[in-house]
């Protein structure tokens, strides 16, 4: 299968789908942190491309709830609105298989709800973070290795977080291999 990995630049999705065969290219605005397939630039200018399938991360600062205190200020500026364009423009690609991955956020009440919330722990990840996937023409992704949801810790505000987020802000953004695995073999095995 042809495959675009849509707003990664970690490359582990697109190494993922690689190691069964298939025609991969993940694209960013970023460079890619693995040498590989990657496309520097904006999706839209490939996204025609004649792809099978596209699993997006579309940016998420704009539209996941873990910002809400923030969103009056966006809906003015206009951030907000850019973000949930983005969002739909790639959800409605004229591509046969999709999948689009964020956070609990507004795309829920303005697209629609989730095909299904995902966390890392069900993917031999000790980690929570409830992750939306929106699907189409793809089937739920399965749990593969369910272990401990981790430690939490309670942020300044008094919330309860996961511990892993909370001290490392980097990992915040990134698929977890887990679930990248997952992908790669429920949705593109035995499809190429």
């Amino acid at each position: 299968m042809k495959i675009l990995i849509a707003c990664e630049y970690s490359g582990a999705v697109r190494e993922a789908f690689k190691k069964l065969g298939h025609d991969v290219m993940s694209c960013d605005i970023k460079d890619s942190e693995i040498y590989g397939n990657h496309y520097k630039g904006d999706v839209f200018d490939i996204i025609n491309d004649g792809w099978d399938m596209m699993i997006a991360f579309p940016p998420c600062t704009h539209l996941a709830v873990s910002g809400a205190k923030h969103f009056e200020q966006k809906r003015k500026d206009g951030r907000q609105q850019q973000g949930i364009d983005f969002f739909i423009k790639i959800v409605n690609a004229n591509i046969p298989k999709i999948a689009v991955e964020n956070p609990i956020g507004i795309m829920s009440n303005i697209y629609k709800k989730p095909s299904q919330i995902i966390h890392p722990y069900q993917f031999g990840h000790e980690a929570s973070k409830s992750t939306c996937l929106w699907l189409k023409n793809l089937p739920l992704l399965k749990p593969t290795n369910i272990v401990d949801k981790g430690k939490f810790s309670v942020s300044i505000s008094g919330k309860r977080i996961p511990t892993w987020y909370s001290n490392n802000k980097k990992l915040r953004d990134r698929t977890f291999q887990g679930i990248a695995d997952a992908m790669a073999d429920q949705w593109g095995h035995n499809a190429k």
